[in-house]
């Protein structure tokens, strides 16, 4: 169990803060990228990256790091920004999201961006990296945790189930998954899409232990995070209740802003806002 202090708190959400204007500054300039689901996945993690997880900027492969995967790999600007705060990348990188050339793409390349443990923008496949991370370090006895980030609209993909249903048989207690549950998806409203509700229940059903928690509350994360170290025999779900595009008052929960990026004008007034 870590301790949860004031300062620890204090400083996650600086972090988030700091990382919701990354995303707000890379977008405007790259004038495309996925604005909604990156800022709602902020405060989860700004508390992996910079309370959680066990990792080193200066060794990004060293054998018994916790490994993160995004499996939600279209929201890549909020990885990109966590990664350049803790030091994997100078920051300028930043700039050059999603142009020619750059290693930010509009998916996390493992092979370009230190720090990237698996790559990820397929919808579904990136859990599964996570489920196969989780095994390799149960056959290894290695001591490693493994985190991944889904989206609730990605949920809806049949090969995210087949690969919580192996998490549960091999018993990867040292695997915790954060479900982004804000509600919207790029066509709306993921009850009028294809509705994977009740998802607590559903994770549940599939034999992992489940807690829900208001996935903007450092708190609250951090507390899920401690909880989920002491489960034993079956990996974690921490179903995160979140707003899209947290922090700008006129993206929140609007479905629009799933894949448009901000223009100037947009961009000022969001980074006036997140003070």
């Amino acid at each position: 169990m870590r301790e949860i202090t004031d300062s620890s708190i204090q400083e996650v959400r600086e972090k988030a803060l700091l990382i919701r204007r990354d995303i707000i500054k890379m977008l405007g300039e790259s004038g495309s990228g996925h604005t909604g689901g990156s800022l709602s996945a902020a405060d989860i993690l700004s508390c992996l990256y910079f309370w959680e997880m066990q990792i080193n900027p200066q060794q990004p492969h060293q054998a018994d790091r916790d490994r993160f995967v995004l499996s939600k790999g279209h929201a890549a600007p909020v990885l990109y920004a966590a990664l350049a705060e803790k030091g994997y990348f100078q920051r300028e990188e930043l700039d050059r999201l999603r142009k020619l050339g750059s290693m930010l793409q509009g998916h996390p390349d493992m092979r370009k961006v230190p720090g990237v443990d698996a790559s990820t923008g397929s919808l579904g496949q990136g859990i599964s990296w996570a489920v196969g991370m989780a095994l390799a370090g149960k056959m290894d006895n290695r001591n490693y945790r493994v985190y991944a980030l889904l989206g609730d609209g990605e949920i809806e993909e049949g090969l995210v189930w087949e690969a919580l249903m192996a998490a549960h048989h091999y018993h990867l207690d040292n695997l915790t998954a954060f479900l982004d549950h804000n509600g919207l998806q790029i066509d709306g409203p993921i009850e009028k899409v294809m509705s994977p509700e009740p998802v607590a229940d559903k994770f549940k059903a599939f034999g992992w232990e489940t807690l829900v928690i208001d996935g903007h509350d450092p708190h609250q994360i951090m507390a899920a995070l401690n909880t989920a170290r002491t489960i034993k025999g079956r990996p974690t779900a921490i179903i995160a209740n979140t707003v899209k595009g947290k922090g700008c008052s006129f993206m929140e929960n609007k479905a629009e802003w799933h894949g448009t990026a901000p223009n100037q004008e947009q961009v000022a007034l969001a980074l006036g806002e997140l003070v």
